[in-house]
């Protein structure tokens, strides 16, 4: 499909250098010491269409944050912008809490039309609004209702969100009501085998904590994960494995919550990630691309769970008709052209040329994802080995350290070649791509230039490669389809 370039930026022509640095500088005065994006990405933008962003420096950059996963068509799409425009010229109300209207009937048509079967055929919505913390909230709250049991079970390395009970089933959390379970990382596996033992294993705990009457562990009220973790390094959890959570939960009545905030609508090769496993949980989380770019979060779930009683979950805000209208052309349009199977085959072929790269750089330790959610996790291979994972460090204890520092270094060299990229994982050692779904094979092929460049100037900064002769990579154009 065509790529509109932005238009240029509106700032005063002859002094963009200097607007551009007063906004990043009163940004820096005025708002608090917890923002970040910022911090490693100080570009001002102030246009933007598709994967190109413009700053108001001037300078034209390939977008592969996406607004963490939440532009699934990128920036600006035009039936997304038709959507939008559309509500506002009919005179619609744009705010009207939880009351029925014929955009939001449109919405929850689309996104039922979505779902995997047997869970749109007897499923419940819930409007949470606005971001996809709250509805993970939510979701904890209708398991706790539906069961009136309090525990729960997450994963490590897991992230949920930013508010009190979103925290808890995250990661670095220690509510003693959530039980922490190992999520299987086949590069840093906890239990030192990788693969599909390392699943296999991490399910084995699972069921033997949850049966074992002197575990410590009493029944929950649900179990929460992510098919690929995002926040956590971009792990793909195996197929196998989720099916088998799927088996456990059930033989135990306890629900199971998928949260799908930054692999749906597409993103991983499937419209929902749970598809690639065949799993049907009892209840799923959405946000981001759901809402067109705009503020919207659901919950969808099994009907018989429904215990609430009304008022039992609201929110002001819960009524977007604007990212309803934006959220529904959205689906649609991924739906009616196939982006979810174009991810899948354009994020293969890029995975693909990341690992021939990763063939020709030691400081690339892994090379991992989905369809178009895509990690590189980077290492300090004169490391000792075992250090920046989970081992001893002993012999054969596991990979080598990871390396922060070199993954921000990348991160600031991409940025000087025009490409954003996000970082993150346990150890914030993981470069992070996720480009829009309507990335074509050329746009591709651009990304993965400058990425390539930017590690390799990287990696001579930090461990002196021209010095000890490091072959300079050679990367074949990705073959269009």
């Amino acid at each position: 499909m065509a790529v509109t370039e932005p238009a240029p930026a509106v700032v005063p022509a002859d002094r963009p250098t200097v607007a551009h640095e007063g906004i990043l500088r009163r940004q820096s005065l005025r708002e608090s010491a917890a923002r970040t994006y910022a911090r490693s990405l100080p570009i001002v933008p102030v246009r933007a269409r598709g994967l190109t962003i413009e700053g108001a420096d001037g300078q034209r950059y390939l977008d592969c944050l996406s607004g963490a996963g939440t532009l699934a068509l990128g920036h600006n799409h035009p039936v997304v912008l038709e959507a939008i425009k559309k509500v506002i010229d009919s005179g619609a109300p744009l705010h009207v809490l939880d009351l029925a209207t014929p955009v939001k009937d449109a919405f929850t048509t689309e996104l039922f039309e979505t779902l995997p079967g047997p869970l749109a055929d007897n499923a419940r919505v819930q409007f949470c609004g606005p971001a996809g913390t709250d509805a993970v909230e939510a979701a904890l709250k209708l398991v706790r209702t539906a069961t009136g049991r309090s525990g729960l079970l997450a994963f490590t390395g897991a992230y949920h969100g930013m508010t009190a009970g979103a925290l808890d089933v995250s990661g670095g959390a220690s509510d003693v009501r959530v039980t922490r379970l190992p999520y299987p990382y086949g590069y840093r596996c906890p239990f030192g085998t990788g693969g599909e033992r390392g699943a296999d294993l991490s399910a084995r705990w699972t069921a033997n904590l949850l049966d074992d009457p002197k575990g410590g562990v009493p029944r929950p009220a649900g179990m929460i994960l992510e098919a690929v973790q995002g926040e956590g390094g971009v792990i793909p959890a195996p197929d196998s494995w989720l099916r088998r959570m799927r088996e456990i939960t059930a033989a135990r009545s306890i629900p199971l919550i998928v949260d799908e905030v930054q692999t749906g609508v597409g993103r991983t090769g499937t419209f929902w990630a749970v598809e690639h496993s065949g799993t049907v949980p009892d209840v799923m989380v959405m946000s981001k691309a759901i809402g067109g770019s705009l503020p919207l979060a659901v919950i969808v779930y099994r009907a018989d769970l429904d215990a609430w009683e009304p008022g039992a979950h609201a929110g002001t805000f819960r009524g977007n008709q604007l990212a309803m209208a934006a959220g529904a052309a959205t689906m649609a349009y991924v739906r009616e052209n196939g982006l979810a199977q174009r991810a899948g085959e354009l994020g293969a072929r890029m995975l693909g040329q990341l690992r021939q790269l990763a063939a020709e750089h030691p400081v690339i330790g892994d090379v991992r994802g989905r369809g178009l959610m895509i990690g590189v996790e980077l290492v300090d291979p004169e490391g000792p080995v075992g250090t920046g994972g989970f081992g001893d460090g002993g012999p054969g204890a596991g990979p080598a350290p990871a390396s922060p520092a070199l993954a921000a270094a990348v991160q600031q060299e991409c940025l000087r070649r025009g490409l954003i990229v996000e970082v993150g994982g346990r150890h914030s050692a993981v470069v992070r791509l996720l480009p829009p779904l309507t990335l074509t094979d050329e746009q591709a092929v651009a990304v993965l230039d400058r990425f390539a460049d930017a590690l390799a100037t990287a990696e001579r900064s930090s461990y002196g490669q021209e010095q000890r002769g490091q072959k300079k990579y050679h990367r074949e154009p990705i073959k269009t389809s």
